[in-house]
Parts: structure tokens; C-alpha cells; sequence
């Protein structure tokens, strides 16, 4: 039961932007033309289906053109809203600007339930809401981009792909048109797992920063943290898996539509995963506790929450009673503005959205330099990094032999130094050093100043400087 005083998620939104800019040496009226959204479209459009002609209302809403293309995803689900789109179009500015994309925000949403169609129906609801939007430069690759957000994928987009390309035969960047394809189709290696790889390089950076660590009332690294993750869906899979089977963390609750699953020894992520692609629910897995009300896991004692479903979840309802002294927002807008106050009043540090969950967006800018280059990432110096390799490798060989027993190479040592990188490892290289970069640019504000208190102050204050920048540099 979220309290009667609870402002809307855009409302947060506004709220959070007012806190940071209140501390900024801004102009008025380009605090106001950086606040406001620039433009949404409403679409309406009928198809026929099961005999009958079924009509859906859709979105695109674009915040800022301080840079193009606008980014941002398009999601599908019933709750969808003009205000939810305006107000993560929002995010996506602030979030391309805190991570150094070149791209202003978008955001676009379709009012539909997936689940309650069949593969060919979704088709054909998508080439026609990418119909309705190409025609009017709302997916471009010059101008908008979309990408997969919630209830959506590489399916949907390679449908959008396809759309645009057949209205616009000539166009020899079709393909960047959207990002989030499947590989076969223009897409990047690591794009599905960008954003909850990029929650794992958020955590990594953190926990590199003792100082830090110390501030949010923990110590050591990674390992053995106890981390509670809210929604299993694309971003809280991947991320709960490296997080547990490359750092060591220890996943001791999922939370899911239907319950929550709790183990303090740990779950196996992969083993919930594929309960719950063939059961639809988490009820019933085997290794763990289950509880049928999911929300009160967030308020058990752990060490990291990670909320990766909706927006709204913490809220002035249950603010008070969440117990983690860290929490990092892989969904967009898990906290609303009065649960954020409650939390940092009592000390909690926040990873906040538009740093923790910016891996997709970032891997997409990838994906969309790779289309525009018409080329994929490693294919001209991968052999010639492994030939410059292999000269080193020899003349170790060599010392190998010439010095017997007194020294040989390390085992393995030859196969990992000589392998090239492949697209997937450059990718994960670009988006670790992107994760690090934007952490220590809000760290920077978070320690420098006085008045600035906590992380999501910090990013922020960051991300309008850019914006601001960019609008200057144009001449408004």
C-alpha cells in the first residue's frame, strides 16, 4: 500500500533533478529547457487479429535533443503511461550523459500484456507500431533509436529492423535504426547481458573504493556479500549470475511475480532461471524457502538489494523497514523520491539507475557504431595482436630452452597471452572501462563537495553539467 503523499515516478524524477540542480549555477530558463520533455507522440493504431480489429495506444516520447540520435528503449506492458515513458525518457538523457554516449533521451512504450499473444500476433502488433513511428523519423537511425526494454527483446527488434528497412530501401544504415538485434541480424556479442553485466562493473568499481565501502558500513570485496535480488527478468539473471559465479557473492533471496525464494547458503541462479522458464513461477523449486508475500524479502538482512523490476518498489510504504546498507538500482526508478530521503537519512548508500543499470545503453552505442562501420569489432587486428603475441611467445621459448631448468613459462601462460580479442571481449572491455570512468566522475562530486551527500546527488550533478554544456555549445 504505497502512501497517498507518494509522488508519480516522473514526479520522483523532477523531484531528484530540482535537489540537484538547486546546487548548480544554472540559468533559470536552461534549467527549465533541460527539464522538460520536448515532445511525445501518441499513436493509435488498429490490427486485425482473431477475426477483429484490435486498436493499441502507443508512445514515443523524446526529452532531450542536446545530442542525436535519442536512445532509449520501448517497452511493453499494460501499465504503460505517458508519464512513466516522459519520466524514463528523462533518465535516458541523464543516463547517456553520465556514461558519455553521444545520444540525447528517448523512451517508448506499447499498452499491452506479451503473454496474452502468440508469437505471429506480437509480429504483427510490432511492424505496425514501428510503421507508425518510422514514418514520422521516431525510429531513424540518425535521429531515434529504440532498444529492448521491459517485455520486449532481439525479436521484437529484429522485427522493427526489418520494418524500417523495407520502408526505406536505400538506406545504407538501416540496420543502426535500432539496437538490441539478434547477432545474425546486425546485433553486437553481449548486448543481452549488457545491463546486468554492467550492474557487476558498478559493484566491482565500488567495492575497489574502501573509503567507499566504509561509508555504506561494509568491508572487504565482493565475496561472500549477501545480496537479495528483486526480479529475475533479464537485468537480475545476469547480473545475480556473475555477480555469484564470478565474484563469489552469494544470492540468499530472488523475488519473482508469484513469491520469493530464500536460502542463506546461497541459490544456484541458473538452476531458479530455468524453473522458471518452464514452470513461469519460482513456486515449487526444490533448494530454497518459499514465501508467498515476495515484497517483505526486501526488507531481510543483507548485505546488497538489488531491485531489477518495476519502478516504485521501495516506497514510503516500506522504506524504513529495508535493512541492506547498499542498494543498487538495476531497474529504473526502484525507489521513489520519498523512500530515498527516508534511506539516506538513515545512512543506506544508493548506486542510483541512471549509473547502475547504463550497461544496455552503452552496449548499444556500440552495437550502432559497429552498423554505422559496417564492420564487426576485432575483425581487422584480432591476427596481427596474435602474430605481435607469438614473437614474444617464441622468444620465451627460446629462453625456455636455453635456460633448462632454471625457468619455464608459467602453464597456460601461452594460450591466454596469445589469444586476441574476439567482439565479446572488447565489448566487456569497453563497458568495464565505461562503468569505471562514470563511478569515479560521481565519486569525484560525491567526495569533493560539502553539499553533496550521496551518489545519486552526484550523477546528477554530472550528468546536467554535460547536458548544460551541449546546449551552450549549440548556442541556446
Amino acid at each position: 500500500m504505497a502512501n497517498i503523499k507518494e509522488p508519480s515516478f516522473r514526479d520522483s524524477v523532477n523531484l531528484m533533478f530540482d535537489r540537484a540542480v538547486a546546487l548548480m549555477d544554472i540559468p533559470t530558463g536552461l534549467k527549465e529547457k533541460i527539464r522538460v520533455c520536448n515532445s511525445t507522440y501518441t499513436v493509435r493504431f488498429g490490427v486485425r487479429l482473431r477475426g477483429e480489429i484490435r486498436t493499441f495506444t502507443g508512445y514515443r516520447s523524446v526529452h532531450s535533443e542536446h545530442m542525436e540520435p535519442v536512445k532509449g528503449g520501448i517497452r511493453y506492458a499494460s501499465a504503460v503511461n505517458q508519464d512513466e515513458v516522459e519520466a524514463l525518457a528523462a533518465l535516458m538523457t541523464f543516463k547517456c550523459a553520465l556514461v558519455e554516449t553521444p545520444f540525447g533521451g528517448s523512451k517508448g512504450g506499447l499498452c499491452i500484456e506479451p503473454r496474452d499473444y502468440e508469437e505471429h500476433e506480437l509480429e504483427l502488433i510490432t511492424r505496425r507500431f514501428a510503421y507508425e513511428l518510422a514514418k514520422r523519423d521516431l525510429i531513424n537511425p540518425s535521429q531515434n533509436v529504440p532498444a529492448p526494454d521491459m517485455g520486449t527483446g532481439e525479436r521484437e527488434m529484429a522485427w522493427i529492423a526489418d520494418q524500417y528497412a523495407r520502408m526505406n530501401t536505400t538506406d545504407i544504415n538501416a540496420r543502426a535504426c535500432v539496437t538490441g538485434k539478434p547477432t545474425h541480424a546486425g546485433g553486437i556479442a553481449g548486448r543481452v547481458e549488457a545491463t546486468g553485466r554492467g550492474v557487476q562493473y558498478a559493484l566491482r568499481e565500488f567495492f575497489r573504493h574502501p573509503e567507499d565501502v566504509a561509508i555504506a558500513n561494509l568491508s572487504g570485496k565482493l565475496e561472500g556479500k549477501r545480496i537479495v535480488v528483486q526480479g529475475l527478468g533479464n537485468v537480475g539473471y545476469h547480473a545475480a549470475k556473475f555477480l555469484s559465479e564470478a565474484d563469489g557473492a552469494k544470492i540468499v533471496g530472488i523475488i519473482e511475480r508469484d513469491g520469493a525464494l530464500v536460502n542463506d547458503e546461497g541459490l544456484d541462479v541458473e538452476a531458479v532461471h530455468q524453473w522458471i522458464v518452464q514452470h513461469g513461477c519460482v513456486k515449487g523449486f526444490g533448494d530454497a524457502k518459499y514465501l508467498e508475500d515476495g515484497a517483505k524479502v526486501l526488507e531481510t538482512d543483507c548485505d546488497i538489494l538489488i531491485p531489477a523490476a518495476l519502478e516504485g518498489v521501495i516506497n514510503l510504504s516500506n522504506a524504513d523497514r529495508i535493512q541492506a546498507p547498499l542498494i543498487i538500482e538495476a531497474a529504473n526508478g526502484p525507489l521513489t523520491s520519498g523512500a530515498d530521503e527516508v534511506l539516506r537519512k538513515k545512512g543506506t548508500v544508493i548506486i542510483p539507475d541512471l549509473y547502475a543499470n547504463a550497461g544496455g545503453v552503452t552496449v548499444s552505442y556500440f552495437e550502432w557504431v559497429k552498423n554505422l562501420s559496417h564492420i564487426r569489432f576485432g575483425r581487422m587486428q584480432r591476427r596481427q595482436e596474435e602474430a605481435r603475441h607469438q614473437l614474444v611467445v617464441d622468444e620465451l621459448e627460446r629462453l625456455d630452452r636455453y635456460l633448462g631448468d632454471a625457468w619455464s613459462m608459467t602453464p597456460q601462460f601461452k594460450e591466454k597471452y596469445l589469444r586476441g580479442a574476439d567482439e565479446l571481449e572488447l565489448v566487456r572491455s569497453g563497458l568495464d572501462d565505461t562503468m569505471r570512468t562514470a563511478y569515479q566522475d560521481m565519486r569525484e562530486v560525491w567526495h569533493a563537495r560539502d553539499d553533496v551527500d550521496d551518489l545519486r546527488m552526484a550523477a546528477y550533478i554530472v550528468a546536467i553539467k554535460r547536458v548544460a554544456a551541449s546546449y551552450r555549445a549549440k548556442g541556446l
